[in-house]
């Protein structure tokens, strides 16, 4: 009988350590989360912009981050107006005319993966989707050619900004999720913070030296995404810089307000 008293203290205090283990690492979990929430998109950004500041961190962030967002930016709005187009490094090559079949794929791409997003259980993905699809109905079929290939060229430089805020945010991606179990999400910060400083670094200095505007060719790609703005399109020289600071400027807003709330949750 002693021995089965014994046998049967033991077993809620093996119980009792087991839980006491796993209640400190939850809590310094919760501790290591807090302090990437507090400091991870601050940090990033400001250190793209030290390297933007100068010659070759410049060059570096253009070559191995910047220039790559800025091609799947053009590649991303024009298969949302329904040309067909693949990102390349530093050209994009395009459709001459909008393809309706390749517009209906589209849409279907994006209906599927919202139904996936649903049966999976990924409410983010899901609505991020939902919202997508009436925006691709409207620049595929609402949109008039003129102002959808305007739009794909703005969103060169402009997905910079709007993709590289988007990569900045997969560090408050859910638990459990692909992008918290790996490295995945420190890689988009790194991505999405260079791309963002390259960019609005360039058009905010650009308000008080108009040269900085990149005006010109680009070897072997013809004009420049300003030049064919400008001189295909009307755009001033005022109205460039000032709708890519703007866009800059929202997005900063939208992770300063998700920033904040992401540290609200987490306390």
């Amino acid at each position: 009988m002693q021995g089965g008293r014994t046998d049967g203290a033991a077993e809620p205090l093996y119980g009792l350590v087991a839980v006491g283990l796993e209640t400190e690492w939850e809590v310094e979990d919760a501790q290591l989360e807090r302090r990437v929430r507090t400091w991870a998109i601050p940090g990033a950004l400001a250190l793209a912009f030290l390297f933007a500041a100068t010659g070759a961190g410049h060059f570096l962030q253009r070559v191995f981050f910047s220039m790559w967002v800025h091609e799947l930016g053009h590649a991303t709005a024009a298969w949302l107006c329904g040309f067909p187009a693949f990102p390349g490094p530093w050209l994009t090559p395009m459709a001459a005319s909008r393809s309706p079949l390749f517009a209906i794929a589209v849409f279907t791409a994006i209906a599927g993966t919202c139904a996936w997003a649903y049966r999976s259980e990924r409410p983010l993905l899901f609505r991020a989707f939902v919202a997508l699809a009436p925006l691709q109905l409207f620049c595929s079929a609402a949109l008039h050619q003129g102002g959808a290939r305007q739009l794909i060229v703005f969103m060169g430089d402009g997905s910079c900004l709007v993709i590289g805020s988007l990569l900045m945010l997969t560090m408050y991606a859910p638990e459990g999720g692909a992008l918290r179990r790996g490295w995945l999400r420190w890689g988009f910060l790194v991505i999405g913070a260079a791309a963002f400083a390259d960019v609005f670094a360039q058009w905010w200095k650009a308000r008080t030296d108009p040269d900085l505007i990149p005006f010109g060719m680009n070897e072997g790609a013809g004009l420049s995404d300003p030049s064919v703005l400008s001189e295909t399109y009307g755009w001033s020289a005022t109205q460039l810089v000032h709708r890519y600071v703007a866009l800059g400027c929202v997005c900063l807003a939208v992770l300063a307000l998700v920033y904040a709330a992401a540290l609200r949750q987490k306390r």
